[in-house]
């Protein structure tokens, strides 16, 4: 069991281009503008140089994350401590390894991980900001597309 580390590489890439689609002003840009008190000064105001590298590193962070969440046979390094040549170790992968790596599995766990992980962390900050559903709903929905898609790179893409 290796990792995909092109899979990864790309997953790790959606974040960045659905972002640029999904807070486009023609998609969910305005409103999100309005319900989070940006202005346009404030999206000036910053350097988007580290803004963007510091995202694309948390976004590698994410996608090398999702592997565990998508990728079943993980599961067994952990339950093994990582030894895999014992015999119930073997039949298991000989029985199960690969049989779960489709992109729709992979797209079922991501967005089970967004709706179980990024909806209440954004959901439970939001309303502490005093911030509306609608904002907790544009941002916890961008996370819940970015995670299926990235689970379904992950999953689906066998090197």
């Amino acid at each position: 069991m290796e990792f995909n580390y092109l899979a990864i590489l790309v997953a790790a890439v959606v974040p960045m281009v659905l972002g640029f689609i999904w807070y486009n002003p023609k998609v969910f840009g305005l409103a999100w503008m309005r319900e989070a008190e940006m202005t346009e000064a404030k999206m000036k105001g910053g350097n988007m140089a580290i803004i963007f590298g510091v995202s694309l590193l948390f976004s590698l962070l994410l996608a090398f994350f999702t592997n565990f969440l998508v990728i079943h046979e993980f599961g067994v390094y952990g339950l093994t401590e990582g030894k895999l040549d014992g015999a119930t170790t073997q039949a298991f992968m000989e029985e199960f390894q690969g049989r779960w790596r489709t992109f729709r599995h992979g797209a079922l766990h991501g967005a089970m991980a967004g709706i179980m992980f990024a909806l209440p962390i954004i959901g439970i900050n939001g309303l502490f900001e005093r911030k509306n559903f609608k904002y907790i709903f544009i941002n916890a929905g961008y996370w819940i597309v970015c995670l299926t898609i990235m689970g379904s790179i992950i999953s689906g893409w066998t090197a």
